[in-house]
Parts: C-alpha cells; structure tokens; sequence
C-alpha cells in the first residue's frame, strides 16, 4: 500500500513539474501568433479527444486572460465549409461531421455506431426522466397512469442513456434516475437547458415534479412522437 501510495504520489508530482513547465500564457509571443497558437491548442486537444473535451479541461492549455468561448469562435469561422464542426455537446466540445455527409460515411465505412433500437414507450418514459429529473419508477408510473417496468428502466439503462441518481426521500428511499453525458451525445444536447421549451417551462413554473404528479402539467405527444426528443433516435 505504501508503494502504491508513493507511485501515485510520484505521478502527482511529475503532472505537476509538467504544469509548471508547459507555457500557457506565450508572453514571448505577439498577440496574433499567441492566439493562433492557442487555437491550434484547443483544436488538437479536442480532436484528440474521444470524449467532449470540458472549459476546464482547456483553461489548462491557454493563457489566464484567453477567452475560450472567442477561440471556439475563430476555430468554428474557420471550420465553415468544412465536413466537420466544433460542436458544444455533453458538456464540453467535440469535433462532429456534418448531417450532410452521413450517407457518404455510412457508405465507405458502415454504420460504425450501433442503431439503438428504442420504443416509443421508452422515449416517452425518456422524455419524463430527461425533464423531471431526478424521479424514481413510482412517480413516473403515477405520471403515465401504469407501471413502468424494471425491464423498461433497464432497457434504458443499456442504452447509457440514463443512471441511478441519488435515493428519494421516501419510505424505503428508492433510487431515482437521471440522464447521462451519454444522452446528451446522442441527442446533441450541450447541457439538460438545450432540451426543448426547458427555459419556457421553468418560467412559467412548470418544470416541477409535483405538478406533474398532481395532473398539471402533460408533456406533449404527437404522431408517435415525443415532442421533446421525438424524432432523434431511429425505432
């Protein structure tokens, strides 16, 4: 244990002398060739990346008074007419091809992802979870009137889509569920705000568990379709 706790100790360390090494402010620079030079950094990472790369992730590879949010800017001015994009997803960004070039990619390469096979009671179910989250099973099967099964949370569950979140207040404190980073991918959400009419509903007061139980509010279906991500996940 204690070898173990030195060789993490001197990982730490090493991060650290690496920290104070690497010159994020390139004060020797003139301010064009310094923010070329920040640019070029934030792209790299994110294309490195296979995972949406965090604000945080990035302030550790510019100088203190860099905007990020200006540099995502510039990057995506330039990416203009390219097959790709910097996208805002999940929390942070990620280098994503354009819609248009999606028959083009499946036809050289396949599918490469694999199609999620969802019900259109699992999006509703979804819908419910993504909005009024954290809920539990109980409250959603109170929602739509019937029980929602185990299998049916499971099945999201496999998906990524959603996770355990913290135990309800209740008797028996059971576990409510939340959406994931991985839901927000799918859906190219960049945080739970993105969700459809998320902003008009918390104005009006209507984002609210116990209104939901008590009848008042009904998220609005059509056409087989949940209004909030119908449309996005193929069935």
């Amino acid at each position: 244990m204690a070898e173990a706790g030195r060789r993490r100790g001197g990982r730490s360390d090493d991060r650290r002398a690496t920290d104070q090494l690497f010159d994020r402010e390139l004060d020797h620079l003139p301010p064009e060739v310094r923010w070329r030079e920040w640019m070029n950094r934030v792209e790299a990472t994110i294309f490195a990346a296979s995972e949406p790369v965090t604000r945080e992730t990035l302030a550790r590879i510019v100088g203190k008074s860099c905007s990020i949010d200006l540099l995502i800017d510039d990057i995506r001015e330039e990416l203009r007419g390219r097959p790709y994009d910097l996208v805002a997803v999940a929390g942070g960004w990620k280098h994503l091809t354009r819609p248009a070039y999606a028959d083009a990619i499946r036809a050289a390469i396949g599918g490469g992802e694999r199609a999620v096979d969802i019900s259109q009671s699992e999006v509703f179910v979804l819908n419910a979870i993504a909005y009024f989250q954290p809920i539990t099973r109980a409250e959603l099967s109170s929602f739509f009137g019937k029980e929602i099964s185990r299998d049916l949370i499971g099945n999201l569950r496999s998906f990524g889509f959603i996770a355990s979140g913290p135990r309800a207040p209740q008797p028996g404190a059971p576990y409510t569920y939340v959406t994931t980073q991985a839901f927000l991918l799918e859906f190219g959400l960049g945080t739970l705000r993105d969700l459809p009419d998320f902003e008009a509903l918390e104005d009006a007061g209507l984002l609210s568990k116990e209104k939901l139980l008590a009848g008042d509010i009904m998220l609005e279906f059509s056409g087989g379709e949940a209004q909030g991500l119908g449309g996005e996940i193929e069935d």
